[in-house]
């Protein structure tokens, strides 16, 4: 029987496809008889249902996990602002600490899920107070990290450097995932091209442009059999 196995998804910046990157691989690990499990520990920008914030992110890792929890352990911070966490948490009145995240991680991990995916919050160095950042909470759990790189101007310096941090902070780089944010030309396959073969870690796929976004098809374009075996 394969080790379960668990992941943190970053990003090269902020709306380069993290949610849909993760609840495409959620998607095809369930296609492969997985149990899956996704987790979104903070969240900022939040609308209210029923007098409860909630977080269209952590609700799409809902709808493609295999194991039904309950919202507020899927997204345990939810705040309102579509702003940097700490800065969503101070307008909130809230302070956010890796020693809490960690602990709502930690209690995550006890679903025993064959996959789980723990989706971070805009880039890699994201910060959650004046002297801790998100990416200080994969480390504190030791968890290989996934990539996703929005294919677009600029894409080649943001991912090196993002994964040169994320091999600094003493995590591997489990792959990395090419996710066009744009109708694809020369270009675009060029740098896909440069990156696949600069970058120190596996390409797991590339996800096409798409008018509206589906996760289907997203999974579809993901080679997930050697990492989670």
């Amino acid at each position: 029987m394969a080790a379960r196995k668990a992941f943190f998804v970053t990003g090269t910046d902020t709306e380069v496809g993290k949610t849909l990157v993760s609840s495409a691989l959620l998607t095809a690990a369930n296609q492969l008889g997985k149990t899956t499990v996704g987790m979104k520990p903070v969240a900022a920008g939040c609308e209210s249902v029923d007098g409860q914030w909630r977080n269209e992110d952590a609700l799409a890792l809902m709808a493609s996990a295999s194991l039904e929890l309950p919202y507020e352990q899927v997204n345990p911070v939810a705040l309102p602002a579509a702003i940097a966490p700490h800065l969503a948490a101070a307008q909130a009145g809230r302070r956010l600490s890796l020693d809490r995240l960690t602990g709502f991680c930690q209690a995550i991990m006890m679903q025993r899920a064959d996959l789980t995916v723990i989706e971070g919050a805009g880039g890699w160095r994201v910060p959650l107070n004046e002297r801790e950042m998100l990416s200080g909470l994969a480390s504190r759990m030791q968890l290989p990290v996934i990539l996703v790189v929005g294919i677009r101007l600029g894409c080649i310096n943001h991912a090196i450097l993002t994964a040169e941090a994320i091999r600094r902070d003493g995590l591997p780089l489990a792959g990395w995932v090419a996710n066009h944010l744009s109708a694809p030309d020369e270009v675009a396959e060029q740098n896909v091209q440069t990156l696949t073969s600069m970058m120190p870690g596996p390409l797991l796929g590339e996800v096409p442009w798409m008018e509206a976004a589906s996760v289907e098809t997203a999974a579809q374009a993901l080679s997930l059999r050697a990492l989670l075996d």
